[in-house]
């Protein structure tokens, strides 16, 4: 998708595999872009390669917050004058959430929480929200299909 404007994007979970390709990809098309990441799934590694592969001009338009969005301070400073939202932060792993529910629910629901209302007091046009296919279960029924809202 071409992108006609310069936007400011903000990408969570940018350090992740999805993410850090949405924050290459938002780069060589000249958008800026902030990004957050507490590296609890994500890899600084997969930030390196993306800096290698835009280089440093495009690479200057990015800021990063090496910080978690349970922290809503953190969540109202990385909203500031953004655009859009690519929300892709989350614990995964349905075992994981069994055996640290307490984390998964800080990590996954709080985390949202904070940046959802951060978005509205900051006014931001757009925000997506990415899933997990765990949402699904072990339906073996293909294809999925997702509720159409709006």
């Amino acid at each position: 998708m071409k992108i006609n404007a310069q936007k400011k994007w903000l990408v969570t979970g940018c350090a992740g595999f999805i993410g850090s390709h949405l924050i290459e990809e938002l780069l060589k098309q000249d958008q800026k872009v902030v990004g957050v990441d507490n590296f609890l799934t994500g890899f600084q590694h997969n930030l390196d390669s993306v800096k290698s592969r835009v280089g440093e001009e495009k690479w200057s338009r990015f800021k990063f917050f090496d910080n978690c969005l349970t922290d809503r301070d953190v969540c109202l400073q990385a909203t500031e004058d953004a655009d859009y939202i690519l929300h892709q932060a989350a614990l995964g792993s349905v075992p994981r959430s069994i055996k640290s529910p307490i984390d998964t629910f800080t990590h996954n629901v709080v985390a949202f929480q904070n940046l959802i209302d951060a978005a509205r007091i900051n006014d931001v046009s757009r925000f997506v929200f990415a899933s997990s296919s765990s949402v699904y279960g072990d339906d073996p029924t293909l294809p999925k299909e997702e509720l159409k809202v709006g």
